[in-house]
């Protein structure tokens, strides 16, 4: 397909906008927020729909189990918070009371990764992947950009069971032109640009960063395949088997259990000959700093990804 990088959008602005959106076409639908509307933009909804929109304060487990209370009486229900919050705090509440019970609640989880930037270690959430997806009946998504958020959030809610949705806090680099060219195919990767050498499989705000650095690649002679997997749990196996001998996992994510331990299960259980290459946070905290720097520090950038890939690949 063709893609173009382009102006910066933020996936949260894309969720509240959407939200204000489906709360026309579903009069079921209710939001909660646990005190950060303004952050999450959900108050975009709260505007519009004060009946429908409840701020639980700051009490996440409550959240979650008012979430849970909501979808039994028949309601779509979208819970927010920051990435760290509304996975971590309530993770206990969420296995139990969503999805034990597989109720249609969505999780929509803003300002993940380590581009929260300023707010340091302990608002970066660079787990949630790899515990929303251990969890049974979750289903796990990280949209790339403005407007896959856009298309993920409208599939969201019309798909009946628990979801975890993980988007950024900052403005990023669009790939899409619209929402109708990054339409949300639900367990299917998308093939950004075409590539014999090897496959470079992206996930979330770093998808941009991804494509760049197949770039770089390419004015060093190898040709880059690159996918973005905005469905991590379930993964597309079937893109993962017909990628290239060598792949390149990248992620704002911790290594471990995130898209990259999702592929190499892939790889493990289809006893695929298949190198991986491992690109995220390296095990560890994260650091305060401004987003682009935190990129580089922790060698997310294109550049760093594209020199890590050069000294792999053989």
């Amino acid at each position: 397909m063709d893609y173009k990088i382009g102006d910066k959008k933020a996936m949260r602005n894309a969720y509240g906008e959407t939200l204000v959106e489906l709360g026309k076409e579903y009069p079921n639908l209710v939001v909660l927020d646990s005190d950060l509307s303004g952050s999450t933009k959900t108050a975009m909804f709260a505007k519009q729909y004060p009946d429908r929109f409840f701020n639980a304060g700051i009490a996440e487990q409550n959240m979650i189990g008012m979430a849970s209370g909501l979808s039994l009486t028949g309601k779509i229900v979208f819970a927010s918070s920051f990435a760290m919050f509304a996975s971590g705090r309530p993770w206990e509440q969420i296995r139990n009371s969503v999805a034990y019970a597989n109720l249609n609640v969505k999780i929509a989880a803003t300002h993940s990764g380590i581009t929260v930037g300023e707010d340091g270690a302990t608002h970066q959430m660079t787990e949630d992947i790899a515990i929303m997806r251990a969890i049974p009946n979750m289903i796990v998504i990280a949209p790339s950009d403005y407007y896959e958020a856009k298309s993920v959030i409208r599939w969201s809610a019309t798909y009946d069971g628990p979801v975890y949705i993980r988007m950024p806090r900052g403005d990023t680099e669009t790939i899409f032109k619209d929402e109708e060219d990054a339409k949300f195919e639900f367990g299917k990767a998308k093939i950004i640009k075409d590539g014999k050498d090897l496959t470079i499989i992206a996930t979330g705000e770093i998808v941009p960063e991804a494509i760049k650095a197949s770039e770089i690649l390419k004015e060093k002679g190898i040709d880059a395949e690159v996918i973005t997997m905005a469905t991590i749990k379930p993964i597309d196996e079937q893109a993962v088997i017909n990628s290239n001998d060598f792949i390149v996992s990248v992620e704002d994510h911790n290594i471990i259990g995130g898209l990259g331990g999702a592929i190499s299960e892939v790889i493990a259980s289809n006893g695929l000959n298949k190198k991986l290459l491992r690109i995220g946070i390296n095990d560890e905290f994260g650091e305060s700093g401004k987003a682009n720097e935190l990129l580089k520090y922790y060698k997310l950038d294109s550049e760093s990804i594209a020199k890590k890939i050069i000294e792999e690949f053989k």
